[in-house]
């Protein structure tokens, strides 16, 4: 099983425990990770490699967001990138608590490459009909990506669960359990 963390993010993989197939054919990824993912996944398909799953939590998904909005984030990142990963992760883990979790040195461009990252549909289908089970979770409070907008893409192509409550973690919080 090969899992690809998020952006900023290193060991993050146990908060999806409960969801990830462990399977040496199953392929992972969070947020921006689930780009890499993806990208991991359709080359290993292309190279003949099998893989079975692929697994996407809570993807980035920012295609319906505006330009000035994704230029702001750059511009606030590039400005304090401290600051920038502490309202990013209090955004992550909203409206419930946040939790602990490692932090890795990030940069401007993997950021830029996720805000500005489009999900190619085609590819997705490609991956599909060579036999992989695409799997896609959301949470229906998530502050950082646009779920409505990823379910309405990924719906054509996976198996879209969007757990009711749950954060970009796809957490839920203690009263919601």
């Amino acid at each position: 099983m090969k899992f690809f963390s998020g952006f900023s993010l290193q060991n993050d993989r146990e908060f999806f425990n409960s969801f990830i197939k462990e399977t040496e054919y199953t392929v992972a990824g969070f947020s921006y990770g689930a780009i890499l993912a993806f990208a991991h996944a359709k080359k290993m398909v292309e190279q003949g490699k099998r893989v079975d799953t692929l697994q996407l939590f809570s993807p980035a998904f920012f295609e319906t967001k505006s330009e000035p909005f994704k230029q702001l984030q750059l511009r606030g990142y590039k400005k304090n990138p401290q600051a920038y990963i502490n309202n990013f992760l209090t955004a992550c883990f909203a409206p419930h608590a946040i939790k602990e979790v490692s932090i890795k040195e990030s940069s401007a461009n993997e950021l830029e490459e996720l805000l500005f990252y489009k999900w190619n549909l085609d590819a997705l289908v490609e991956l599909k009909d060579k036999g992989v089970v695409i799997e896609v979770y959301l949470g229906s409070e998530d502050k950082i990506i646009d779920a409505q907008g990823a379910n309405a893409l990924f719906i054509e192509v996976a198996t879209v669960t969007t757990i009711k409550g749950a954060n970009h973690f796809l957490e839920k919080g203690e009263c919601d359990e």
